[in-house]
């Protein structure tokens, strides 16, 4: 059984494999050959889905191809989407943001022909990512302009802007600003109810009390964050808190403790794919081995980075990192001059990301590495910036220290006395309250009492309109369905067979013109009497009928049809299967007579428990309210009708000028 196994899914991966290629391929040919605009970007969106964390080289250049044919039509809705798409794979993925930054910035450069806030504001969020290893001052203006553009239906990318924005500030030393977008941050997360990243807003306050030399505090509120993580089962997080709590201990020369929670931190790393955490981890476990003379140790860690590092090759970040690693343990074996070289390749990130940390601790390893060589002049230069930066960052932290502790004075003092004016005004308002309730209370009670009264009858009334007109509406359904299969069918085998018999006639005297009129009429007659009733029904079944349906109108019609159709036979009965018909019909039969659409997607899915049908066009749109309230449109009252029928479910998507979406949920056992 295993042996058979083996042999059968290598066979099935290269069938997939195979098919893959062969999908992208047919859609190529499309954009290839067709001279449609249209045509062309459906068809490389679909060449987009089919490659998205895929075959990200494919996804690339048909992103680039899809956002150049979107602005060249004014779609820049659309444009923008794919660019925003594209980002993550070009910073993450290629470890190349200034590519992004530049795709992105040919799609600002039309961003007031962009009305989507949405969109407005995502492609300047994208930016500030693909800013964050490159240039922090800029990724803190693009989440500025991401907050400018956002509207208050957009909260939760309102929330992220505010975190990211928090993290880029304290990364730049600016706290006050960054606690104030932590805070914005974590209360849009709690009102949302978004715990997960309520956690990330308070791991960024911890962070800035860390930065700001309260230790003691940041230990505490981490130690909280922690238990937090493991209640809500956030493990995968855990290992960046030891992480930064090791850091912590390294600043105030906690050594035993530093090792403990950086051995905890690896331990701690679930996700194997988080390859900057790892790097992290083991650059700081090498430099603590370098610090201790444990050479060993420190090479083995080096090692076990060195094949990931060539993939983070111009991320700032990761190469502060390691460069520092690098340098201490050169320096550590006496290899200065390859020590001084990593040295100054760290300083020169750590002035690029603004780090001020970082920059101070890189003039004291250049001022021992130049002592070491001999070179004393440059020596005591390292030393005097490492002074200066040094007493910068105390004086800043005293500043930061003393307005943390004011703020903290002046919210008690405010709170005390907002608590003394609340207890004085309830006081005065106890005496006139308890009077006023009673009467309250005894007027609500004989209101409430007769307005549930009429309630109840209201709504029994209303139950029972409701029911019987849904019964008589499914009845006029089925009805309706049995006369057009009777006319259909008189139709057929009547009319249709005399005017057979006329053809023949014809035949034997000769009359071709007469007999090509009577070609005509019974050929009119047949499509009359396959709308009035699908036969293609009970020959083909269900799924047949719908393919067949598709293709008579992709062939016979201007709009180009695509679609997906899983098989859906002997799952209803057949009047269920006669009235799902029906809707994918009259549904293609309002987007050719209203929507003046140009394409339209059809998808029929087999899901566990229900069937699932999406008819998707790029036409006109409507106003869902104002069409169904309007007496003279009957087309969605019988859509809803026939949906009610087979115990289904009915939504409408669409907008003026921005197509329309139908999807109908099925149930079956």
């Amino acid at each position: 059984m295993l042996i058979k196994y083996l042999i059968v899914a290598p066979i099935v991966f290269l069938f997939a494999t195979v098919s893959f290629s062969q999908n992208v391929q047919h859609y190529e040919k499309i954009v290839d050959s067709s001279k449609n605009d249209l045509e062309r970007l459906a068809a490389i969106d679909s060449i987009l889905i089919r490659t998205f964390r895929k075959d990200d080289n494919t996804f690339i250049i048909y992103s680039y191809l899809y956002i150049e044919l979107a602005k060249k039509i004014d779609s820049f809705d659309a444009a923008a989407r794919k660019a925003m798409n594209l980002q993550s794979i070009l910073t993450f993925n290629k470890k190349d943001p200034e590519k992004a930054i530049n795709v992105l910035n040919g799609v600002i450069a039309h961003k007031y022909k962009i009305k989507d806030s949405f969109l407005l504001g995502g492609l300047y969020i994208k930016k500030g990512v693909a800013n964050r290893s490159l240039d922090l001052n800029e990724a803190v203006k693009d989440f500025t302009l991401a907050l400018e553009n956002f509207s208050q239906e957009d909260s939760i990318h309102v929330a992220d802007t505010y975190l990211f924005r928090g993290q880029a500030n304290v990364n730049l030393g600016i706290f006050a600003a960054a606690g104030e977008d932590f805070n914005n941050a974590y209360l849009y997360y709690e009102g949302l109810k978004d715990y997960k990243y309520m956690l990330h807003a308070r791991q960024g306050i911890i962070s800035m009390f860390s930065l700001n030399g309260f230790y003691e505090l940041a230990k505490q509120e981490r130690d909280v964050l922690i238990d937090k993580l493991i209640e809500l089962n956030l493990t995968q997080y855990l290992s960046r808190e030891y992480y930064n709590q090791a850091l912590d201990y390294r600043k105030i020369g906690n050594h035993k403790l530093e090792l403990e929670y950086l051995l905890k931190a690896m331990t701690s790393l679930t996700e194997v794919h988080n390859n900057n955490m790892y790097i992290n981890i083991h650059a700081k476990l090498s430099e603590y081995y370098s610090s201790q003379n444990d050479l060993i140790n420190a090479k083995t860690e080096l090692d076990l980075i060195e094949p990931l590092y060539s993939k983070f090759a111009g991320d700032h970040v990761v190469e502060l990192v390691y460069f520092g690693a690098k340098a201490t343990y050169l320096k550590t074996v006496k290899n200065y001059r390859s020590s001084l070289y990593y040295a100054q390749k760290k300083l020169e990130n750590a002035e690029r990301l603004g780090d001020e940390d970082e920059t101070m601790e890189s003039h004291l390893m250049l001022s021992d590495i130049y002592k070491s060589m001999g070179n004393f002049k440059k020596s005591l230069e390292n030393k005097d910036s490492y002074s200066v930066i040094r007493d910068s960052l105390y004086n800043q932290l005293s500043v930061n220290s003393l307005a943390y502790y004011q703020t903290l004075f002046e919210t008690q003092e405010k709170e005390k006395q907002l608590v003394e004016i609340n207890t004085n005004i309830q006081l005065l308002e106890k005496d006139t309250q308890t009077f006023k309730n009673l009467m309250f209370f005894v007027s609500l009670a004989i209101m409430l009492t007769f307005g549930l009264i009429l309630l109840y009858r209201n709504r029994q009334n209303l139950k029972s309109k409701k029911i019987l007109q849904e019964g008589f509406s499914q009845k006029l359904l089925v009805s309706q369905e049995q006369e057009r299969m009777r006319i259909s069918k008189d139709l057929h085998d009547g009319i249709g067979q005399q005017l057979l018999l006329i053809k023949n006639k014809l035949i034997s005297i000769g009359d071709d013109a007469t007999k090509k009129m009577v070609d005509n009429t019974i050929e009119e007659v047949r499509n009359i009497s396959r709308d009035l009733h699908p036969f293609a029904l009970q020959e083909l079944g269900i799924t047949k009928a719908i393919e067949h349906t598709l293709t008579q109108i992709d062939e016979n019609t201007t709009l180009f049809i695509s679609s997906e159709i899983d098989n859906i036979d002997n799952l209803f009965s057949p009047e269920e299967e006669v009235n799902i018909y029906r809707i994918v019909q009259e549904s293609l039969s309002n987007i050719i007579k209203h929507a003046k659409a140009e394409a339209s997607k059809v998808l029929v899915k087999k899901m566990t428990g229900n069937i699932v049908i999406s008819i998707k066009d790029n036409g006109v749109g409507f106003d869902f309210t104002e069409k169904y309230e309007d007496k003279k449109s009957l087309g969605l009252k019988t859509l809803l009708e026939r949906t009610k029928f087979l115990n289904g479910q009915m939504k409408v998507i669409s907008r003026k000028e921005n197509g329309t979406v139908l999807e109908f949920k099925f149930p079956i056992e």
